[in-house]
């Protein structure tokens, strides 16, 4: 099935927004997208490693270097999940720093949270919190990071502007998200590659459609020029963004105006 046309602003005027392929209402799309992380919270790194033959490491390593985080800064993870941008975060902070570890998805923020105790990431603390209305105050937090997690989001433009809010002004955001490749022949091998991930999905996280909704969002995620138009109308300036394995994913970075 051929996906339609990605909007940059999910919201149309019948109030329904993209679910994978599907238009679901507004109101629908978080339930199913908590439905779908609830499900694959125990094999999600496992499948990470798999989907992305072990890059989703090395680009989350980029996205925290870009961030130029420093010793005593607090941070804000968003859409953090199981914790691996938390824990390379908190290696840049310090002890005297501090790295929210903030997810709307219960199960996947536990994991996250096990995985930061066993590890003795003292300066990690997790949030249950929706990126659309942060419980965090104005200027509170020295750089933000969401990987992998803007797609997910309902409203994408209400989180861009809720980062900017709780951010300082002058501090960063840095949002790592699969974009469009660039190319025809890697858009087209890429596709064939990814078209796999149900089936996989199935047999070892033993939910297919979970990892059919996963492939399908990224292909309605927006472009790489139009979310960092989206950043801009948001309130960030100095927005750019830097390709990753040919666009497959992309940087977007923007500092708070």
């Amino acid at each position: 099935m051929a996906p339609p046309s990605p909007t940059d602003d999910q919201h149309v005027s019948d109030g329904t927004v993209d679910f994978g392929y599907e238009r679901v209402k507004a109101e629908e799309k978080a339930a199913r997208v908590a439905e779908v992380f609830r499900s694959v919270a125990p094999r999600y790194d496992l499948m990470n490693d798999l989907m992305s033959l072990g890059t989703h490491r090395l680009m989350k390593r980029l996205t925290v270097t870009l961030a130029g985080v420093r010793p005593g800064h607090r941070v804000l993870d968003l859409a953090g999940g199981t914790g691996d941008v938390a824990a390379l975060l908190a290696e840049r902070v310090g002890p005297t720093g501090q790295v929210i570890l903030a997810d709307i998805n219960e199960a996947m923020l536990i994991v996250g949270r096990d995985r930061m105790i066993d590890r003795g990431h003292l300066n990690i603390h997790p949030a249950l919190a929706d990126g659309e209305a942060l419980p965090f105050g104005d200027d509170s937090f020295d750089a933000a990071t969401i990987a992998f997690g803007l797609r997910n989001v309902t409203r994408k433009d209400q989180a861009l502007r809720e980062l900017h809010r709780v951010l300082k002004p002058g501090a960063p955001l840095l949002v790592l998200e699969f974009s469009k490749p660039r190319g025809a022949l890697l858009e087209k091998a890429y596709d064939a590659f990814s078209s796999l991930w149900p089936t996989v999905g199935g047999a070892l996280a033993g939910d297919r459609e979970a990892y059919r909704y996963l492939n399908e969002s990224i292909r309605m995620h927006p472009p790489q020029e139009a979310l960092a138009e989206m950043m801009r109308e948001a309130g960030f300036g100095a927005v750019r963004f830097h390709n990753l394995i040919g666009g497959i994913a992309a940087i977007h970075q923007g500092r708070k105006q």
